[in-house]
């Protein structure tokens, strides 16, 4: 067989070769982030907080306070990446870390005052990508778009 290439017929009854990737709501959702990714940049600017940073300031922004581990809850981030992202944050000197009063092992976040212009100047941008987003949807259909979304969110993150 040396040097000889095969070839696999396809057939109807392959089910590889029928799978269709764009009825697959797995690469669907992933294609959609990406693409609300690609918006979210133009819109916010390359030099602007990134979704995620977006997302961990306006939560903590919301809840003054909160600690790391409420936060993963909060936003579905990641423990280690939300460890990461506001020790970096931290640095840039966007956000404060404070041990609580009640459990000093705990420590409460809130946003300083350049992280809460950061968030106030990405904001704009960030309502231009949703509107964006939104944009193909019949309007008459969007809020049901988005509570479908929501309610995919709250079945997967039920524990089996």
């Amino acid at each position: 067989m040396s040097g000889e290439k095969t070839t696999q017929a396809v057939s109807d009854s392959d089910d590889l070769a029928t799978f269709n990737l764009y009825d697959a709501p797995g690469h669907l959702l992933r294609r959609c982030q990406q693409l609300a990714v690609d918006l979210y940049t133009l819109e916010v600017g390359i030099n602007g907080l990134t979704p995620r940073q977006f997302a961990l300031l306006l939560a903590i922004y919301q809840n003054s306070g909160i600690s790391q581990v409420d936060l993963v809850r909060l936003t579905g981030i990641d423990r280690s990446t939300v460890a990461e992202m506001v020790a970096r944050l931290i640095k840039r000197g966007l956000l404060v870390r404070q041990r609580t009063e009640t459990d000093r092992r705990t420590n409460a976040l809130a946003i300083t005052p350049e992280g809460e212009a950061q968030l106030r100047a990405a904001k704009p941008g960030v309502e231009r990508t949703q509107d964006r987003i939104l944009h193909p949807i019949p309007p008459a259909q969007r809020e049901a778009f988005i509570a479908a979304l929501r309610s995919l969110v709250e079945g997967l993150e039920q524990k089996p």
